[in-house]
C-alpha cells in the first residue's frame, strides 16, 4: 500500500506520458494565447460595452472556487477527526495549490499590462500613490495572495515525513541531496511528531476561517456593486457553498481516474467515495437552497430590476445555459441518493463531470448574464467569446493538468504515516560495542525494534530504570509515546497568537497610515478612516502572521532544519521513514552505561543495538 502511494507502476507510467504529453500540448496553446494577448492586447478577447468581464473572470471564480475547496474539505475533517480524510487530502490540498496558480492567471491577464501587477503591493512608489484598500478588487488580491502561502504551508508540512521516505528511498547522490534538503532533516522522532501532529491542526484551525473570508471577499467583488443580480447579502454563503461543491467534484474528477490507474483501491476504497458523494450531495442540496432564496428574493422584494435579471437568465439569449445550469447542479445530484451511484466510481465520475461543468455555467451565468442587460436598454449587448476566449480556457486547463501530474508522479500521493507500511521482521545481529570510528565521540546506544508495541514497552522500561535523556524514532506517530518519554508538550499556539497580533496590527495600520494620513481620499462619500472596510484585509493579515509565527515555533520545537543527525549513521535507520522503530539512550545520560545500557535494550526485545557516534 505504502509502495503504491509512492511510485507508479510501469503500465501506469505509460498512461502518465501519454497524459502529460496531451497537456503539454495545452500548456503551449496557453502559451500561445499569453503571447497573443500581450502583443495584441485585451480586444482579442470577446470582451466588450457593457460586459467588461467574459471568459476571463468567469475562469477566475471558477478556479479559485476549486482552490478553496481542496484546503476547507482536508481541513474541516482534520478538525472533525475524520478516519476517511487519510486517503484524499493529500490530493485535495495538490489540487489548492495547481488550482490557485490557474486562478491567479486570469485577474492578472486581465490586468492589461500584468508585468505590473506589483502595483497592488503596498509599498512606497515613485508615484506616492497607494492601493485603494477599500475596493474589493485589493481585498481580493491580500485574500488570495494569504490563502496561496497559508495553503502551501499547510501542503508542505503535511509532505515533510513523506520527503523523508523519497530521501531514504533515493539511489543517486543527488536524487538523495534534493530530497534530503527538501525533507530538512526530517527523522521521525517523537518531538518532531508531536510538533508536527500540532502544528497541522492549528494550521487547519485557521485555514478553514479563511477560506470561508476569502471566497466571501470574491462574492464581493459582485455584491457590493448595484448591477441587478448582484446586489445581494446572500452572495457570501451562497460563493462558500459553491465552491465546496465546486472543488468537490474536481476532486473526484481527479481520484476516481487516478485510483483506477494506479491500483489504489485498498487506499481510497469505495467508503471513500461513499463519503464524499454524500458531501457533495449535502453541498449540492445547500446551493439549490440559495438558487431557491434568489428567486424568492427577486420576487418578493418587488424590485422590477432583479425580476428582469431572473427572468432574463431563463428566457433571454442565455437560456440555454441558464437551464443547462439547473441540470447538471439540481437534477443531476439528485443520483446521488442512490448507494449504487454513490460507490460506483465511474458512474459517480459522471455526476461529478456534470457538476463541475454546470458551476462553470454558473459563474458565466452571474457574470456575463448579469452584465449584457443593465438598467438602460439602450447600453445592452451581447457577449460573444472569441477564439482565442478558448484557447486561454482550455490552455488553463492543461496547465492545472500538467502541474497534477507532474505532482502526482514526483511526490506521494498518500501520507505513507496515516496510511501505514507493512512491517517486515528485523534481521542482523548486535554490533560490537568496539566497532565505531577511532575517536568518535559516543553519543549513545540505538535500539531497533520492528514494531510500534515493542518500542513503546522498551520506552517504559527505560524510563522505569531511571534513564531520562531519550529518544524514538518511527514511520508514523505513536500514541502516548511522548508521555513515556517523560518530554514536555509541544505548544505552538503562542507563537501563533503572537504573529496574528503583529499581523492584524501590522495590516490595520498600513490602511489606516496610507488611507487617513498618508494619502486621504474621498470614496463613496466614505471617511478617509472607515475602520470597517479595514476588517478584510486586516483578517487575512493576521492569518498570514499567525501561520508564518508557526515556522519557528515549529523549528525551534523539532530542531529542523538539520540536515545531517548522528542517527543517519546508523546501518538500516533509513527505513525509519518506512517500518522501523528506534530507540535512542543518550550516552549524556547519568545512567548511561555501555554494558548495562545494551542489557537493558537487549532485555526489552531489541533486534539490534548499535552505537551511535558522532560524525
Amino acid at each position: 500500500m505504502a509502495e503504491q502511494a509512492l511510485a507508479f507502476a510501469p503500465a501506469a507510467r505509460r498512461y502518465w506520458w501519454a497524459a502529460f504529453a496531451g497537456a503539454s500540448l495545452l500548456v503551449v496553446l496557453l502559451a500561445a494565447s499569453v503571447a497573443a494577448l500581450l502583443t495584441r492586447g485585451l480586444g482579442i478577447w470577446g470582451i466588450n460595452a457593457p460586459v467588461g468581464w467574459g471568459f476571463d473572470i468567469v475562469n477566475f471564480v471558477w478556479w479559485i472556487g476549486i482552490a478553496h475547496a481542496g484546503t476547507l474539505i482536508s481541513a474541516i475533517l482534520l478538525l472533525l477527526r475524520q478516519s476517511w480524510r487519510s486517503g484524499i487530502h493529500r490530493l485535495a490540498e495538490t489540487m489548492t495549490i495547481v488550482a490557485i496558480s490557474c486562478a491567479a492567471l486570469f485577474p492578472l491577464l486581465h490586468l492589461g499590462r500584468p508585468w505590473l501587477f506589483y502595483w497592488l503591493l503596498p509599498y512606497p512608489n515613485t508615484m506616492g500613490t497607494w492601493p485603494q484598500f477599500r475596493s474589493p478588487l485589493v481585498w481580493d488580491f491580500f485574500a488570495i495572495l494569504t490563502y496561496g502561502l497559508v495553503s502551501l504551508i499547510f501542503w508542505y508540512l503535511g509532505l515533510l515525513p513523506d520527503l523523508a521516505v523519497l530521501r531514504d528511498k533515493a539511489r543517486l547522490r543527488r536524487s538523495r541531496i534534493a530530497w534530503c534538503l527538501l525533507a530538512l532533516g526530517w527523522r521521525g522522532s517523537a518531538r518532531q511528531w508531536e510538533a508536527h501532529k500540532s502544528a497541522c491542526w492549528l494550521l487547519a484551525a485557521v485555514a478553514t476561517p479563511l477560506v470561508v473570508s476569502v471566497h466571501s471577499v470574491v462574492s464581493f467583488d459582485f455584491a457590493v456593486s448595484v448591477v441587478p443580480g448582484w446586489h445581494s447579502t446572500i452572495f457570501p454563503p451562497y460563493f462558500v457553498a459553491g465552491a465546496i461543491f465546486s472543488g468537490l467534484a474536481m476532486l473526484l474528477l481527479i481520484t476516481v481516474p487516478l485510483r483506477a490507474l494506479l491500483g489504489l483501491e485498498a487506499c481510497i476504497t469505495e467508503s471513500h467515495l461513499d463519503a464524499m458523494a454524500k458531501v457533495l450531495l449535502a453541498s449540492g442540496l445547500v446551493v439549490t437552497y440559495g438558487y431557491l432564496a434568489e428567486a424568492f428574493f427577486a420576487w418578493y422584494g418587488g424590485s422590477p430590476y432583479e425580476q428582469f435579471t431572473l427572468a432574463n437568465r431563463l428566457l433571454g439569449p442565455y437560456a440555454p445555459v441558464g437551464w443547462l445550469l439547473v441540470a447538471a447542479n439540481v437534477l443531476a445530484i439528485q443520483a446521488l441518493w442512490f448507494v449504487a451511484v454513490r460507490r460506483r466510481p465511474w458512474r459517480l465520475f459522471v455526476v461529478a463531470l456534470a457538476v463541475s461543468g454546470g458551476m462553470w455555467l454558473e459563474r458565466f451565468l452571474i457574470i456575463v448574464v448579469s452584465l449584457h442587460r443593465d438598467y438602460l436598454p439602450a447600453a445592452w449587448g451581447i457577449y460573444r467569446p472569441t477564439f482565442w476566449d478558448w484557447t486561454t480556457m482550455l490552455g488553463a486547463a492543461g496547465w492545472f493538468a500538467w502541474l497534477m501530474l507532474l505532482l502526482a508522479r514526483f511526490f506521494p500521493l498518500m501520507p505513507t504515516a496515516e496510511l501505514g507500511a507493512e512491517l517486515h521482521p528485523a534481521a542482523g545481529a548486535a554490533v560490537d560495542p568496539d566497532s565505531g570510528p577511532p575517536r568518535a565521540r559516543l553519543i549513545g546506544l540505538a535500539a531497533v525494534f520492528p514494531a510500534p508495541e515493542q518500542l513503546m514497552e522498551a520506552v517504559r522500561r527505560a524510563h522505569a530504570a531511571g534513564y531520562q535523556r531519550l529518544d524514538a524514532f518511527s514511520p508514523a506517530p505513536v500514541d502516548g509515546m511522548r508521555e513515556a518519554l517523560g518530554q514536555q508538550p509541544v505548544r505552538l499556539s503562542p507563537a501563533m497568537f503572537v504573529g496574528g497580533l503583529l499581523g492584524a496590527l501590522g495590516g490595520f495600520l498600513l490602511q489606516f497610515w496610507t488611507s487617513a494620513v498618508e494619502m486621504p481620499l474621498a470614496a463613496g462619500g466614505q471617511p478617509a478612516a472607515s475602520w470597517q472596510a479595514f476588517v478584510p484585509i486586516t483578517f487575512e493579515c493576521a492569518v498570514l502572521g499567525a501561520a508564518l509565527g508557526a515556522l519557528p515555533a515549529l523549528a525551534a520545537a523539532t530542531g529542523l532544519p538539520q540536515p545531517h543527525h548522528p542517527v543517519f549513521d546508523i546501518p538500516g535507520f533509513e527505513r525509519v521513514s518506512r517500518d522501523r522503530f528506534f530507540l535512542l539512550i543518550e550516552a549524556g545520560d547519568e545512567r548511561f552505561d555501555p554494558v548495562g545500557t545494551r542489557d537493558l535494550l537487549h532485555g526489552s526485545g531489541a533486534h539490534e543495538v548499535h552505537e551511535v557516534y558522532e560524525a
